[in-house]
């Protein structure tokens, strides 16, 4: 295996969904006080999300909470409370090719913008045949970070 060409810097976000945000609103806006930021509905995702945020700066973390626009399609993203994890990554182009030659699948629709504005694509939850590694389960996000983040990522690491 050849070395890798990127970094995971960190945590991106993470989506719960639940068959209805209004519900999850109470608990993580009016409870813990996460801010809503912003809104994506996607007919082709099947998901109307709230989009939050703790914590500032490079070191925010997104919180999506997700339900579907119709529970009788695909995909769920209510079926599965913590739908999925977002990384922030250095350089997803490379990422892509590099994990893709070593076996791990993507789930379908390659990279391309997503709801928050930035590159994103995933790691599909289950491996097959020609690419054996997956999330055993679990959705991940890869998802292209800014400058500023890959940056503030760069501080702090030479600071430890």
């Amino acid at each position: 295996m050849s070395q890798r060409p990127f970094k995971v810097l960190g945590i991106q976000q993470i989506a719960i969904g639940g068959p209805s945000k209004e519900k999850l609103k109470t608990l993580w806006v009016d409870m813990l006080g996460l801010e809503i930021t912003g809104n994506f509905v996607s007919e082709r995702e099947n998901v109307d999300e709230d989009i939050c945020a703790m914590g500032a700066g490079a070191f925010k973390v997104e919180v999506d909470l997700m339900q579907p626009l119709d529970p009788e399609k695909k995909p769920a993203v209510h079926t599965t409370p913590l739908n999925h994890v977002g990384l922030w990554i250095d350089d997803l182009p490379k990422a892509v090719e590099w994990l893709s030659a070593n076996g791990v699948r993507f789930a379908p629709g390659g990279i391309r913008r997503g709801a928050a504005g930035f590159d994103i694509t995933f790691l599909h939850p289950k491996g097959n045949e020609e690419f054996p590694i997956g999330g055993e389960g679990v959705l991940v996000e890869l998802v292209q970070a800014p400058a500023e983040v890959v940056d503030a990522f760069a501080r702090l690491a030479a600071q430890g």
